[in-house]
């Protein structure tokens, strides 16, 4: 699929229900590091169904939630209908809509890989208020911490539509490219995710990567898992381990342009 803002359309009752959150611990560190605080303006850019939204919302913050899949808006919407401080945006990563110097903090959580990285620069560069910040999140399973894990990771490449050209494996080339001469750093969290046989079955089908449930291909898939669940679960649940790695620096509106890969 060449449209990455389509590329959910159909997973979205999945993703919602199935997909891993992120840890406290990202907002500790975005205090202490970057001066995040409760009167901080936050643009999610790419926020999906509001996973990483929600912790910035718990936490007090106005955020804008800049999503381009009109379902993936509109169940961040149903889902923090009791957020005020939420305001939805139909918008990219290249084109957000808000004014300049407008937001204290951009952030993108399990999207930076779909956004064409030297345009996103320049667009968050102009929204931020001088001196802001940008943090970059992904929830990186591990693929071979247990025997779990190697099994589903196995599964991923067996079935995957287009896994190796998706996966992550270009994350920190695009993080460099993006900063391009800006400092950043980097933190690494633990995460982890329980799951019984249908939240399993669920958490695969949220992944843009595999058949969806009725394409060729997707019932076989289901059964194979349902094989390694069995093979590997205790007290009828197996867990997904994560690093949840953060990346976070300035955009310097002097800063050169990140160069092409």
């Amino acid at each position: 699929m060449t449209d990455h803002t389509q590329r959910f359309a159909g997973r979205v009752e999945s993703y919602v229900k199935y997909r891993p959150s992120y840890p406290r611990a990202v907002l500790d560190l975005l205090a202490d590091e970057c001066d995040l605080t409760r009167a901080s303006v936050v643009a999610d850019v790419g926020s999906g169904t509001g996973l990483l939204s929600t912790l910035f919302l718990q936490d007090g913050n106005h955020v804008f939630g800049v999503e381009p899949n009109s379902e993936m808006r509109a169940a961040a919407e149903e889902l923090l209908r009791d957020h005020p401080r939420l305001t939805s945006v139909a918008g990219t990563a290249e084109d957000t809509t808000l004014p300049d110097d407008s937001v204290d903090f951009v952030v993108a959580g399990q999207a930076f890989h779909w956004f064409d990285v030297e345009r996103a620069r320049a667009e968050f560069r102009r929204i931020l208020k001088p001196g802001s910040w940008v943090i970059m999140i992904w929830n990186a399973r591990r693929r071979d911490a247990t025997p779990f894990l190697i099994a589903y990771e196995r599964l991923l490449r067996k079935h995957g539509t287009d896994y190796k050209q998706v996966e992550h494996g270009r994350t920190a080339a695009m993080v460099d490219q993006f900063f391009g001469s800006d400092v950043y750093e980097t933190e690494t969290f633990s995460n982890a995710q329980a799951l019984d046989l249908e939240g399993l079955k669920g958490r695969l089908l949220s992944s843009s990567y595999v058949p969806a449930r009725g394409e060729v291909g997707s019932e076989t898939m289901l059964r194979e898992a349902e094989k390694i669940f069995n093979q590997h679960q205790t007290d009828n649940t197996v867990t997904i381990e994560y690093d949840t790695k953060a990346y976070y620096g300035r955009v310097e509106r002097g800063g050169r342009l990140p160069q092409p890969l």
